[in-house]
């Protein structure tokens, strides 16, 4: 049976003031309103227009905006030991503007807005499957916000929508709401096979800074009644829905207290692009203070995405922070003169709206102490220029990370939730499940047959209503499920107990979790299955008054455990950048590039920095940085540590030196893998090391064209540590790694020391080379650790040992013997 086109169809939107004619077009819906004033994110109030700009005019909550650079704000009072300047000096630039006389000529205007659009998905509001209603539970919500600098001049919402066939044969209505205030009624009787997108215009003076998008099925006094129909009628936004807006990126002047704004808004839900410059003369210590910025930004960002894109010799169109030395050009502009360390923030000569942040030092000690004064504590307000005295930087201690558990004893839930007392609660029968999420060190080890103990105290609703048989805890830690727990205690006299009128809940339960759940990510999720007997009132299950909740003093106890692993291993790498995370400021850490590095090599060491700081909540305060090989580095103290080095295959002889006496190789811009010798191979053989891939991943370089991925091998400089080298065919493959590693589907198969990554393919993952034991264990521990993994020694030793003590055991015998029979 042939299926009806599709035609126009005209509806008015109900229960909505001044809103006009719903409308079907070619693939989706259009619902417009009459718009309102703008007004700004906050105070929702339309901004004034200046008339020598012809655009609306900064509000008043703003700092006062300068005309001129030599007009600066006073400076306030600055920490101990930092004195906040005023610049009165132009800084340089290529071209100086002819004499002319003040009175003639009036005063530059600098632009006070500058025009953006952005457009946010239901997926980077979190929910990255889509946001579905059904069965009881029928109203949700998703909260999205906006950086607070940007006005807000015109928005609407394209609402992708799957619906049941059940939910269309009812003829409901989907209610849309912003903020508390209605958007309007979408009948949802038609078909929908997720191809049609519903357009509906939003007063701009409904978008501020923090917003609540719900959606409620309008039919919950009947279907709510219908508890076990929810994979019946059900309807999904899908995570295409999309909310795009237009508005002007305000002029919040030039004021150092703003940092981290306006080069990244931790109300930006967007992945946030950082642009990091420097010179043509740039030096080793240049990128080792914008890998201390950028890992600082990537801590601050958090679940967020931060990238870092840079520019050589050039300016940014938009905000941007330059690196480098008073005296050095970076496009147009020569860094202004500095008696030591300062921190300056400019107005960007390419458009005034944006601004430049200068991290200036006239050396590379003093350029790491200005790195250090921006990150390690709150810049002075209305001041534009800092200049920074020397100060100790603290390093850190092994496995201090502050965002890493505790492993030296159990650790309460409540401190893993943070500040919000409510994170561990459940309201009503129908919500969302709480979420604990957690980071560890990567290379934790428990022998076999050893738990982690995880003691959950909970309590679920005591309501009459509620069918306690099967009403269920459900317990799950990285979507692997653990346990249901029961409401009241399981066994025949507990239940004996219980009918007699005894207290018999179950409030209480260890868990024994095995150690190759934890990841260096972790996320523990608690779900209350409350399940209402058959009379249940409907008007109790869309209550919100009862309230389920897991007790702040249940723990995780890791105390157990032993810092001890294996590597080379990508796994711990991409996971939490161990093993330079041990000490998480890099202290024991290179960061190594080419000769003459790319703008595309920063680029992705800049992100790997962010990725590290995200991890452990530390900036990498100690990392120092080098450019190539000069092949006396035997002797060179900077290379007695864990090498992270970026380079793409084209840059042969520095490749060909990097990869020297390791599994890898490098010829004409193409990597292979080395053939084991025969001794190497009976070597391996002997200690257990079976699963090798030599072979099939040097198949696979050589069949792959375009590539990029991992390599990891035990550094020849020091037999401690280990390299890790980022790589790819060339500066754009390079440069997608970035995205790679924000796939939980690559990050979860990079494994072993080889990792390609194609377009075409995925991630493949080899094991190439031989592993080293890192960490520290008990000596019985070691011992018995050594026997299970080179189990062919330890076979051989036990044969000969056995031919030895029966060897002699023989001769021995065999004398007795004769001496018995009086033979000689």
């Amino acid at each position: 049976m042939n299926r009806p086109r599709k035609q126009t169809v005209k509806r008015r939107l109900s229960a909505v003031p001044g809103a006009s004619l719903l409308r079907k077009i070619s693939a989706g819906v259009l619902l417009t309103f009459s718009s309102l004033p703008f007004t700004h994110a906050e105070d929702a109030a339309a901004p004034a227009v200046d008339p020598a700009t012809s655009l609306p005019a900064a509000p008043s909550w703003l700092p006062p905006v300068t005309p001129m650079p030599d007009e600066s704000a006073p400076a306030t009072a600055a920490p101990a030991g930092d004195a906040p300047q005023t610049d009165t000096t132009p800084l340089n630039t290529s071209s100086t503007a002819p004499d002319a006389d003040p009175s003639a000529a009036p005063a530059p205007v600098i632009p006070l807005v500058q025009p953006v659009t952005s457009t946010i998905t239901v997926a980077e509001m979190g929910q990255t499957n889509g946001l579905t209603l059904s069965g009881g539970q029928l109203q949700s919500g998703i909260i999205f916000t906006l950086p607070a600098d940007e006005v807000v001049t015109n928005a609407h919402l394209s609402l992708a929508l799957k619906i049941s066939p059940a939910l269309i044969a009812r003829d409901t209505t989907l209610e849309l709401m912003l903020n508390g205030q209605p958007l309007g009624n979408l009948p949802l009787n038609q078909s929908s096979n997720g191809g049609d997108v519903y357009d509906l215009d939003i007063p701009s003076a409904m978008v501020v800074s923090n917003n609540n998008l719900s959606f409620r099925v309008h039919d919950s006094n009947t279907m709510t009644c219908e508890k076990d129909q929810s994979d019946k009628y059900w309807v999904t936004i899908l995570p295409t829905t999309s909310i795009g807006l237009e508005g002007q990126q305000l002029n919040i002047g030039r004021n150092l207290g703003n940092f981290p704004r306006p080069f990244f808004d931790g109300l930006q839900m967007q992945e946030s692009k950082i642009t990091m410059g420097f010179s043509a003369t740039m030096k080793p210590g240049d990128v080792s203070a914008a890998a201390m910025v950028s890992s600082y930004l990537g801590m601050l960002s958090d679940y967020r995405s931060v990238d870092f894109p840079v520019i050589l010799n050039d300016l940014p169109d938009q905000n941007g922070i330059l690196f480098g030395k008073p005296g050095d050009k970076i496009g147009s502009l020569t860094l202004p003169a500095s008696n030591g360390a300062s921190i300056q923030i400019i107005d960007n000569p390419i458009n005034p709206v944006y601004k430049l942040l200068l991290v200036l030092g006239n050396d590379d000690n003093e350029l790491r102490q200005a790195a250090y004064r921006l990150i390690s504590g709150g810049m002075p307000n209305n001041a534009e220029r800092l200049d920074v005295t020397q100060q100790t930087i603290p390093s850190s201690k092994p496995y201090d990370a502050p965002r890493w558990i505790d492993t030296s004893r159990p650790v309460m839930l409540g401190e893993l939730a943070g500040k919000d007392p409510d994170s561990l609660i459940s309201n009503g029968i129908y919500h969302d499940g709480i979420q604990v999420a957690f980071r560890a060190a990567p290379d934790l080890f428990m022998w076999d047959g050893h738990n982690i103990p995880v003691r959950i105290d909970y309590r679920f609703p005591t309501e009459n209503w509620i069918d306690e048989d099967s009403s269920r805890l459900n317990v799950s830690i990285n979507n692997n499920f653990l346990r249901s727990l029961t409401v009241n205690k399981v066994g025949l006299v507990e239940n004996i107990w219980r009918r007699l009128g005894g207290d018999s809940r179950q409030e209480r339960y260890t868990l024994q979790l095995a150690p190759y759940l934890i990841y260096g990510d972790n996320q523990l999720q608690f779900y209350f299955d409350i399940r209402p007997k058959k009379d249940a009132p409907c008007s109790i299950l869309t209550s919100d008054n009862i309230k389920s909740r897991i007790d702040p003093k249940s723990f995780i106890d890791l105390s157990g455990s032993y810092h001890f692993a294996q590597l080379p291993n990508l796994s711990y790498f991409v996971g939490a950048s161990y093993p330079y995370s041990k000490l998480a400021d890099f202290t024991d850490t290179l960061m190594l590039l080419p000769e003459v590095p790319s703008a595309g090599e920063i680029h992705t060491l800049l992100n790997l920095a962010a990725r590290a700081g995200k991890a452990t909540g530390v900036p990498v305060n100690h990392v120092q940085v080098a450019f190539g090989l000069k092949g006396d580095e035997r002797n060179n103290a900077l290379f007695d540590r864990d090498i992270l080095a970026v380079t793409t295959l084209g840059d042969t002889p520095f490749n060909q030196q990097l990869l020297a006496d390791s599994p890898f190789s490098v010829n004409a811009g193409s990597m292979g893998v080395k053939t084991p010798t025969q001794v190497q191979r009976i070597v391996a053989w002997l200690t257990g090391d079976w699963y090798r891939q030599p072979v099939d991943a040097d198949r696979y370089l050589s069949s792959t064209g375009a590539w990029r991925g991992f390599v990891s091998y035990r550094s020849r400089w020091s037999n401690d540590h280990v390299v890790v080298v980022a790589t790819g065919t060339d500066d754009q493959q390079l440069l997608k790694i970035h995205n790679d590693l924000k796939s939980p589907k690559i990050n979860a198969n990079v494994r072993g020391d080889l990792a390609i990554i194609t377009d075409e393919n995925g991630i493949r993952s080899f094991s190439v080379g031989q592993q080293f034991p890192t960490g520290q264990m008990p000596w019985y521990m070691m011992v018995l650790w050594y026997a299970s993994t080179h189990i062919v020694i330890l076979s051989l030793i036990a044969t000969l040992v056995s031919l030895l003590i029966g060897l002699s055991l023989f001769v021995v015998l065999r004398r007795h013997a004769a001496k018995r029979l009086g033979q000689k």
